[in-house]
């Protein structure tokens, strides 16, 4: 397979979608598809997105029964198969409970599987299970993302590795193998609400990934400065410090159509795989109309809707990418792909030749 992604130009803003694969039973139907199923239509969706035009396709991690996805690397080494020029991204990688080494290696093989397309979103999940599943103490939370964060750095510059750590065994003159085809994986962090986890990723020079899937941006918009600002310090230049907005999302031909088909999915989603069982999750359909306001990070509405959200947003922002999550509560597939389809010609197009304008007008001014 050819390094398509080297060769071509990269798209001043990035657009992509991810899965976490959940398995939540069709609100419609009562019925719920198999894992393999669920795992097809992943794959499926991928395919479209990669034709499509879009920039991005992500999968996350979970170990639990309502989502079929805990082997990233795997799902995606099959999606690389069918796609051509998509980027292969893990949204997020649970590094607090993960071994480095086999992070780094299952995504370098990925990365010669699919011409150079991969690269990792680190995060400390928002689920718990993960813990006494591998063996690791809750206590040490944020000491073991922070350490497992600078060892995968370390392994992405070096071929033979000599380092000794708190958590994990040490490595003598340990050869880490497979090499990527790109010269460095790209290297993003996750992060809700952290102005720690901002400042980190800003010192470190990797990408941030900010999670935002409801309420009103704005507040969010210290995380961006923190994280430049951190940025800079440790010397990083402008253009290295990428910046990713992730949401929920639907999108339909009319703002009524994607609120009608979208709300009972969501509704759904969100009360199976709380976080914190016993706390229902209640919003009413009235409500959920102005959870999707111009000024509210859910992106459900029409093309146009979307459009103006992700570019009142890059005012706040002046994000690089913009990645949204579907496929959410059963929610059927067609509706899915008419989503994904609509996102890539509608949607995508025209926020690119907004950015790209505003680009040039600021670059022209300077």
């Amino acid at each position: 397979m050819t390094n398509n992604v080297n060769k071509d130009k990269q798209p001043e803003f990035e657009f992509g979608i991810y899965t976490l694969g959940d398995m939540v039973t069709d609100c419609h139907t009562g019925q719920r598809i198999s894992p393999q199923q669920r795992l097809q239509e992943v794959i499926a969706a991928a395919k479209l997105a990669d034709e499509a035009g879009l920039d991005v396709f992500g999968v996350g991690e979970h170990h639990r029964l309502d989502f079929v996805i805990s082997s990233m690397p795997v799902v995606l080494a099959a999606i690389a198969q069918v796609t051509k020029r998509i980027k292969l991204t893990s949204a997020t990688t649970v590094l607090s409970t993960s071994d480095p080494v086999r992070v780094f290696e299952d995504f370098a093989t990925l990365d010669l599987l699919s011409g150079g397309r991969a690269e990792i979103i680190n995060g400390r999940g928002a689920f718990l299970e993960s813990f006494p599943l591998f063996g690791y103490e809750l206590e040490d939370y944020k000491k073991l993302f922070a350490e497992n964060l600078e060892l995968l750095l370390e392994l992405n510059q070096h071929e033979v590795m000599n380092w000794k750590g708190t958590f994990r065994s040490p490595l003598n003159n340990a050869e880490i193998a497979p090499r990527p085809l790109q010269p460095k994986l790209p290297l993003w962090v996750g992060i809700g609400g952290s102005p720690e986890s901002a400042e980190q990723a800003g010192r470190l020079g990797i990408g941030m990934a900010i999670a935002i899937l409801s309420g009103s941006p704005e507040p969010f918009q210290n995380l961006a400065a923190t994280y430049r600002r951190s940025g800079a310090a440790a010397g990083h230049s402008p253009e290295d410090l990428k910046i990713a907005i992730t949401s929920h999302g639907y999108i339909a031909k009319t703002s009524q159509q994607a609120l009608d088909e979208y709300y009972p999915y969501y509704y759904s989603y969100r009360n199976a795989i709380s976080p914190h069982p016993g706390q229902e999750y209640r919003v009413s359909r009235s409500d959920f109309g102005r959870f999707v306001s111009p000024v509210n990070t859910l992106a459900v509405g029409s093309p146009q809707q979307i459009i103006e959200k992700i570019l009142y947003q890059h005012e706040l922002f002046g994000h690089n990418r913009f990645m949204t999550q579907l496929d959410i509560g059963g929610l059927p597939y067609s509706k899915v792909a008419t989503a994904i389809e609509l996102l890539a010609t509608e949607v995508a197009p025209v926020v690119r030749r907004e950015i790209a304008k505003k680009t040039s007008a600021g670059t022209s001014q300077a």
